[in-house]
């Protein structure tokens, strides 16, 4: 008997989704639990598996198509079957069916004469197989014209993975395409003139659709202050030097100890801090404010698409070097689109650091419903009056934090950046 397999909820947030990549074609056989198709959430692209076993009778939603949730995308059953489409929904298959037959109007941009547009190319499966390639990786390559076939995986089990595309286009010039957007036909664009040759149109991606929205709102709904200051990070880094100069000796002989980077080092900072501020470890509910007793730090980690907050979970209970190992596997697995939608949820506040980019500072817009963000710019040698007057240079980080006031204020803040500052400037005062 026919059944329709609909638009599911695959993240707590999502309210919509986009059909990025069919992995089944109509009048293929489909197992319950086999990949069936790749949707774009607002969080990722991500494989999902078939609720139904039988054969793939119509895919009512085309790829680059974008429908809400509990919309019929496909219909299964057996072979050969006869049905009736407004039967199995009730008429709520309509919507899918308009999409399965509208063809997406091109949306014409403007190219460089003398370069004509890159096609996306489409992977081909290898020995007979289909080919083995995160969901972001087979995205990136489409747009960078890979041939993901043709690409030796260095993910697990032999998968593509995003750093596989990056390095096999390497050098490569970029490409100036030609996009279709999903959506009903739009009229012809103008003809281009001086100020647009050159330029691309790109369709907004379900990520990207969902950070404009949460951060809109958070931004005029929350009411933000900011608290700047700046610490003394040597004693930090040459303890930070210690330890992995330890973990090379043991990694010399065999072992598999995680270097601690900077940004290590904050986390586990930020973390103990919090232990002794629940005010600033808390989420705002409308009615109730919530404090958590424990640290669930989200780490900001930037995507081709958008950004990311992957979380460490419990943080405070963690040893400076397994914050090191869980933060490089966490944006290791986001980078590759291998995160699964847990990975994401449940962060209690939010640590946003530039500094690798040489920014010294910035201001971060809070993550709802979380209190407070803390925006890390980069550690640099600063002109600085020490306790005894005397004018030295030292190596210094300025810090600042995004708080909602409606549940921190401006001494609570201040007193959970004076403990984090003691902790970054004596580190030994956050491990008793």
């Amino acid at each position: 008997m026919a059944r329709v397999i609909e638009m599911p909820k695959l993240s707590d947030t999502m309210e919509e989704g986009g059909i990025a990549n069919w992995l089944k074609k109509e009048g293929d056989k489909i197992d319950e639990g086999e990949p069936l198709v790749e949707i774009e959430t607002d969080k990722a692209t991500q494989e999902y598996e078939s609720p139904e076993e039988g054969v793939v009778l119509k895919i009512l939603v085309q790829p680059g198509k974008t429908v809400p949730l509990r919309t019929p995308i496909a219909v299964v059953g057996t072979a050969g079957e006869k049905y009736d489409l407004g039967a199995l929904t009730g008429g709520a298959g309509k919507a899918g069916a308009s999409a399965a037959t509208q063809v997406a109007a091109p949306l014409t941009t403007a190219k460089v004469p003398t370069k004509p547009a890159t096609p996306a190319v489409t992977a081909q499966p290898v020995g007979g197989g289909r080919v083995k390639a995160s969901p972001l990786a087979r995205k990136v390559a489409a747009e960078l014209g890979v041939d993901v076939s043709q690409i030796v995986g260095s993910g697990p089990a032999g998968r593509v993975v995003l750093r596989d595309i990056e390095q096999s286009s390497a050098g490569a010039p970029a490409a100036v395409s030609t996009l279709s957007k999903p959506s009903q036909p739009q009229p012809s664009a103008p003809l281009p003139t001086a100020s647009t040759v050159g330029a691309t149109v790109t369709p907004v991606s379900m990520m990207r659709k969902t950070i404009a929205k949460r951060l809109t709102a958070a931004k005029n709904e929350a009411p933000h202050f900011y608290l700047t200051v700046s610490a003394n990070v040597a004693k930090l880094e040459a303890w930070r030097q210690e330890l992995n100069e330890s973990a090379a000796k043991v990694n010399a002989k065999g072992g598999s100890v995680a270097k601690v980077s900077l940004n290590d080092a904050v986390i586990l900072a930020v973390a103990r801090a919090l232990r002794h501020h629940p005010q600033v470890n808390a989420s705002w509910q409308g009615e109730t404010i919530v404090h958590h007793a424990e640290a669930h730090v989200a780490l900001a980690v930037a995507l081709p698409e958008g950004l990311v907050t992957p979380v460490i979970r419990r943080a405070e209970a963690l040893g400076v070097r397994e914050i090191a190992a869980a933060a490089r596997d966490l944006a290791t697995k986001a980078k590759d689109g291998l995160l699964s939608n847990d990975a994401y949820t449940g962060g209690t506040f939010t640590i946003s650091n530039l500094g690798m980019f040489g920014i010294e500072e910035f201001t971060a817009i809070i993550n709802p419903p979380q209190a407070a963000i803390l925006a890390v710019g980069a550690a640099t040698p600063t002109p600085w009056v020490d306790d005894q007057e005397r004018l030295v240079v030292q190596h210094r980080m300025k810090m600042t934090l995004s708080c909602d006031h409606r549940v921190v204020d401006g001494a609570t803040g201040a007193k959970f950046l004076q403990t984090l500052v003691s902790y970054l400037e004596d580190p030994m005062l956050m491990l008793v």
